[in-house]
């Protein structure tokens, strides 16, 4: 590191290079163009080479002087993104979970509130997306992911498994009242697959023709309540309003869904005590859920 020049004579350099003009680099970096021509001086004299040839007030890059600007802009640039990638860290009292919108709204933030009150410590920060994390370079602790429970150098443990109901609205007038029915219903359409569902029902391979398609279920939910149709959704989501009456379960028909809701993290955050405390606390959560759901089901089927 013996090697390394000044920081402020490679940001003046930087900014001269880029912008083409000692004014605009000072008024860029807040300083005076006095301060950006002794960095500029201080930065050859370190080097023993010109980097600029002056022609008046007109200063261009020597073919030194274009190369080095262009190293010395990608390892600013590097040096900037490792210092947010830093600072963007979670802290100790922090702890950052990555998960899907849908879980997070429907089962998580009604839960939350229960793990706050018992570790008062944490800051809890929710990151809400439809995408997977990447656990390695992403500023969080740990994820809430549904799928297999395998991902490359990710940790995972099983947290809840999930089934798959039709729904209507209870007020809706034109809500299917049958399993016939629903074919001539309006379907609202989401990122689960009816193929489990229609066998189950007994509709055979029949896939349903949508009037609205959403990649996101909060927002199909919110389309069932408004009276626009029917949807596929995970209980999960649903069961609370279901048991209130807010919701119908269409056709009494629940079948699992083929994925499950894990937990993961990186091997690095192995031991940690937000890894400790937030498992144990999320798994005790999902096990009560997962009874309820199970409750819930067997009603269901006692029904038919």
């Amino acid at each position: 590191m013996d090697s390394l020049p000044p920081l402020a004579a490679l940001r003046a350099f930087e900014a001269v290079s880029r912008l083409g003009s000692v004014v605009k680099a000072a008024d860029a970096l807040s300083v005076t163009h006095s301060a950006i021509s002794h960095q500029l001086r201080t930065l050859e004299d370190y080097l023993g080479l010109p980097l600029f040839e002056r022609q008046g007030r007109k200063l261009n890059l020597t073919e030194d002087g274009r190369h080095y600007a262009l190293q010395i802009r990608v390892a600013l640039n590097d040096v900037a993104e490792a210092t947010r990638a830093t600072r963007a860290r979670p802290k100790p009292n922090e702890l950052t979970i990555a998960t899907l919108p849908s879980f997070s709204l429907s089962w998580l933030m009604p839960r939350l509130p229960g793990f706050q009150q018992i570790y008062p410590q944490y800051r809890v920060n929710l990151r809400a997306s439809l995408q997977f994390e990447d656990l390695q370079t992403a500023p969080v602790d740990l994820a809430i992911r549904m799928g297999s429970g395998e991902w490359d150098g990710v940790k995972a443990r099983a947290l809840l498994s999930d089934y798959l109901v039709v729904v209507a609205a209870s007020d809706d007038p034109q809500q299917p009242r049958s399993i016939a029915e629903v074919p001539q219903a309006r379907i609202i359409g989401s990122m689960e697959k009816w193929s489990s569902w229609s066998l189950a029902a007994g509709l055979g391979d029949w896939t349903p023709s949508f009037s609205l398609f959403c990649n996101d279920n909060n927002i199909v939910l919110d389309a069932i309540r408004r009276h626009q149709g029917v949807g596929l959704m995970r209980l999960t989501m649903v069961l609370d309003e279901l048991r209130s009456g807010r919701l119908n379960l269409v056709g009494n028909v629940v079948v699992p869904h083929p994925s499950r809701f894990w937990l993961a993290w990186m091997p690095r955050m192995d031991g940690s005590a937000k890894l400790h405390h937030f498992s144990e606390w999320i798994l005790a959560a999902a096990a009560q859920s997962e009874q309820a759901m199970s409750e819930y089901c067997q009603q269901v089927l006692a029904a038919r």
